[in-house]
């Protein structure tokens, strides 16, 4: 069975294309710079660190100055270290920023959709979509644009975004980088590795994180989604050399942390990305960002 061919790059190139990507948007619309909204993790970072430091390579030129404005939007169910981590990549990047608690945005909705309040999931994408309410009228009152934080193993992986949500954006210049590539980028681009390193999570439920939803993490459907591209099939993929030992060491570790599986095979596992995939890629259809094109290079 042939090996499945993961991409890597050069971050230097693939750094310039975003950023000539992003300033090439903004002068376009003639706007003034970008608008994104910080969560601490690793993918509103690498975002924001790549976009101020195309504005500051532009800026240097003498031409018209843009600028990037950060917006934190906790609300009660984020954690304090969620807080931190994005006021201290604002204070490293030398941004301008507000933080604004949204939590009485969100309770006002009682009023309209009381339905929501009745389920964690219901709840957390009604989270997700007043904020992108916010960033998306802070970016129309400031005439910018909004930068969107996904990446592909979310975009175009899995889907794993909030129509509407977070998935209602400008422009997503992050969303041809696998996560494992988004976090190569930030090393790169000297983002803190408390952030790097980070535990995944969208930060709309109590206790929540992506691989406790998903039941593997974003190697897996990195790995299954490009296996999928490369012209293999779900039942060459769940025997695969690549695959199977990973997933089951995955599933190994998700019963000593949760105490029982959330998917019990490689099966399963392959099967459920290979579901959501086909799910991302109707999701595509409604709302699809520009994105920037990217060289990456399959050793």
């Amino acid at each position: 069975m042939k090996p499945i061919k993961l991409p890597d790059m050069n971050c230097e190139t693939v750094s310039r294309q975003i950023g000539d990507f992003v300033i090439q948007t903004v002068l376009e619309f003639k706007t003034t710079g970008c608008v994104v909204g910080l969560s601490g993790g690793v993918d509103s970072s690498t975002t924001a660190a790549l976009i101020k430091r195309a504005f500051d390579r532009h800026n240097a030129s003498g031409s018209d100055t843009l600028e990037l404005v950060g917006y934190i939007l906790p609300s009660h169910i984020n954690s304090p270290d969620d807080l931190k981590d994005a006021r201290a990549l604002v204070e490293a990047l030398g941004i301008r920023s507000e933080i604004h608690n949204i939590e009485k945005l969100v309770a006002a909705f009682k009023l309209t959709n009381p339905e929501a309040f009745e389920d964690n999931y219901h709840r957390g994408n009604l989270i997700s979509r007043v904020r992108a309410n916010v960033l998306s009228t802070k970016a129309a009152t400031e005439n910018k644009i909004l930068a969107g934080t996904g990446n592909k193993d979310e975009d175009f992986g899995i889907g794993y975004y909030t129509l509407f949500g977070d998935g209602a954006v400008h422009i997503s210049p992050i969303a041809g980088l696998s996560k494992r590539l988004v976090r190569k980028m930030a090393l790169f681009l000297g983002v803190d590795e408390a952030i790097v390193n980070r535990i995944p999570s969208a930060g709309l439920e109590p206790d929540q994180s992506d691989f406790k939803d998903l039941g593997y993490d974003y190697d897996v459907v990195e790995l299954v989604c490009e296996g999928l591209e490369q012209g293999l099939t779900k039942e060459q993929l769940i025997t695969h050399k690549q695959v199977a030992p990973l997933v089951e060491k995955q599933l190994q570790h998700y019963g000593s942390l949760f105490g029982r599986p959330k998917l019990a095979t490689v099966a399963q596992v392959v099967q459920d990305i290979d579901r959501r995939h086909r799910m991302a890629m109707g999701k595509v259809k409604i709302v699809h960002p520009p994105t920037p094109e990217i060289t990456l290079d399959y050793p």
